[in-house]
């Protein structure tokens, strides 16, 4: 498949390749890694903890837990949201995500091109939820994610795709270089 990808942790350059599979793990991972702790505390007392304040990385550790339980329970063929590249189809899409992290202050270096040697999945974006201190809401909000037939149509959807395997940067298409 040829996709494109918006380059926001560190640059890339032209015949990079890069390996995402049981193994190797994306940024997201490490991230979830560091809040184990937070999250077992939390499951272990939910109602001390009020879903509001719960502090970014650790609602989004809860949330990529309850994906990563799902999607190892009943689509294991999908990637890894913690093992993949967050990929488009197009390249309109792809500048779409660009001016939104750049709007959204997150460093992004350029729009590349790609070539997966590998599986894809698309997401809704807008179904990625919050992460509660309630597991049960967390698990049926990441079903709903990985099998959009047991939601609601959702009326704005905002297409993410996954992809995993060996990936290799073809060409850069469009230097952005904001918020270095």
């Amino acid at each position: 498949m040829i996709a494109y990808h918006v380059v926001t942790d560190r640059p890339m350059t032209v015949g990079q390749k890069i390996l995402f599979d049981e193994n190797h793990h994306s940024g997201v991972y490490q991230r979830v890694q560091d809040k184990l702790e937070a999250v077992r505390q939390i499951y272990a007392d939910p109602d001390a903890y009020c879903a509001e304040n719960l502090e970014h990385h650790t609602a989004v550790a809860l949330r990529e837990l309850a994906m990563e339980e799902i999607r190892l329970k009943k689509y294991p063929h999908y990637p890894s949201r913690m093992s993949c590249l967050y990929v488009s189809e197009t390249l309109e899409e792809a500048q779409k995500w660009a001016a939104f992290f750049a709007k959204s202050g997150r460093p992004t270096y350029a729009i590349v091109k790609l070539r997966i040697d590998g599986h894809c999945f698309a997401g809704d974006a807008s179904r990625c939820f919050r992460g509660t201190p309630d597991k049960q809401l967390n698990l049926h909000l990441a079903e709903q994610y990985w099998n959009p037939q047991a939601a609601p149509q959702q009326s704005n959807p905002v297409t993410e795709w996954l992809a995993n395997g060996q990936i290799t940067v073809l060409k850069i298409i469009q230097e952005i270089n904001a918020n270095l």
